[in-house]
């Protein structure tokens, strides 16, 4: 590559991914269209505007038919696009023949490394994606995730420990995204990856300057140090996977190393990968359901004090959240070939956008879909995790560490209570909040 290549590449991978797609949706917004007005900084965490564009998208049919894309908050009409086989992940094919296809074909990184590059599980097809996918889930499976159960609520003990240990009367708040929230999720999968415990900070700072690998609308800055950041851990990864193979511990990753279908196991390139899904994508969903957590109950303090009076609640409690306020706000399918969705006819290459959060309360689906409900007995029917073959590897496990981490400090501080100044994160996709400013009550 040359080095004006060098420079230009960067610039039409940063274009076609962000500030195109953001320039536009932002134009789009300013007319009224909803899916414009859908990925707004300003709307992404107003759950009133949010529930008023996905009511709306909703009045419109099974889809509605945006300026760029369809549109579906139904929660069964999501669930058959994301379960189709007539629907693919990604923007780009390699077989888009117009002009940004072949742009974006030409920009692309052949050494990129991140949640959303090839061979991440994340933008794989058959027959590949079933290949790997098998391999990976029989690591990565429900029985092996209880496993973890025990380690994790060490961690929590652990975490909590230190927090009341420094806790002292007349101190300011603590911030429990810095100190609790990203710091379990991260030291569990540090643990899955088999990373010694002096190289756990390296850890923590590869998966927060990852994490915004997965959101729309990053500035130019910023995604060159994401850029760098995956490229970073990379290298690193490439050794420590030589390290497992040499001398293999009880972790998740070196028996993901050592998997073998018909003899055949992982490729290096998807051994990186999905060391890098779990860090990008398991660090950052499990620091939103945290803290997402943290705030829905304490802002529900009757539903705190059932699950007190029932702890066999917990985990339906953990599957409410993940429903009324979910991690992710959004994905999208593109059509493989003319098709039909729910009766309405779908054009080859037509993207469908799938309003997770919108579906989640869809009210032929959910009873009284805006109440908080920790013991709601279809809770676990929202479609926080996606759905069909790209459904969360990560799944299980969220789902324990929300249940040990939320009860954990819960429990540990029952007079917890959230201050002024906490902030949500700034990104489109993802929902989080960046800081949650608390006093522990001790």
């Amino acid at each position: 590559m040359s080095p004006t290549d060098s420079l230009v590449r960067p610039a039409v991978r940063w274009s076609l991914g962000h500030a195109l797609p953001s320039t536009v949706m932002r134009n789009a917004a300013r007319r009224g269209d909803l899916q414009g007005r859908l990925v707004d900084r300003r709307v992404a965490h107003d759950h009133a505007a949010l529930r008023a564009i996905a009511d709306e998208v909703r009045s419109s049919g099974p889809l509605h038919r945006a300026r760029y894309a369809l549109m579906t908050a139904h929660q069964p009409v999501v669930r058959e696009v994301l379960t189709s086989n007539d629907f693919r992940t990604g923007v780009f094919d390699a077989g888009d023949e117009g002009v940004l296809g072949r742009l974006g074909t030409w920009a692309a990184d052949p050494a990129a490394f991140g949640p959303l590059s090839p061979p991440s599980l994340l933008v794989t097809e058959p027959p590949q994606h079933t290949r790997y996918r098998k391999l990976v889930t029989r690591v990565f499976s429900v029985r092996a995730v209880e496993g973890l159960r025990e380690r994790t609520q060490q961690v929590a003990d652990e975490l909590l420990d230190d927090l009341e240990a420094q806790a002292r009367p007349g101190d300011g708040p603590v911030d429990l995204v810095e100190r609790y929230c990203a710091l379990l999720p991260v030291t569990v999968i540090a643990e899955i990856l088999g990373v010694p415990a002096g190289e756990r900070d390296r850890v923590l700072a590869f998966g927060a300057a990852a994490a915004p690998s997965l959101d729309l609308g990053l500035g130019y800055a910023e995604f060159r140090r994401v850029e760098r950041a995956l490229a970073g851990f990379r290298a690193w990864l490439a050794e420590h996977l030589a390290g497992l193979r040499e001398h293999p511990g009880d972790d998740l990753m070196s028996q993901l190393v050592a998997a073998r279908e018909d003899g055949v196991g992982l490729s290096d390139a998807e051994l990186e990968a999905t060391a890098g899904l779990v860090l990008a994508a398991g660090f950052e969903t499990t620091v939103n359901l945290l803290s997402n957590g943290i705030v829905l109950l304490t802002e529900h303090p009757d539903e705190l004090a059932r699950l007190r009076a029932d702890p066999s609640l917990w985990s339906t409690a953990v599957d409410e959240v993940l429903r009324v306020d979910p991690p992710v706000l959004l994905t999208g399918r593109v059509a493989r070939r003319d098709t039909e969705v729910a009766g309405v006819a779908v054009r080859r290459g037509s993207v469908v956008t799938c309003l997770l959060a919108g579906a989640n309360r869809d009210p032929a689906v959910f009873a009284d879909p805006d109440r908080f409900d920790v013991g709601r007995a279809n809770a676990r029917d929202h479609v926080s995790f996606s759905a069909g073959r790209h459904y969360c590897l990560g799944a299980a496990l969220a789902r324990m560490e929300g249940e040990v981490g939320l009860r954990t400090v819960l429990d540990r501080f029952p007079d917890l209570a959230l201050e002024r100044g906490a902030r949500r994160r700034p990104t489109r996709i993802l929902r989080g909040w960046e800081t949650l400013p608390a006093r522990l009550g001790v």
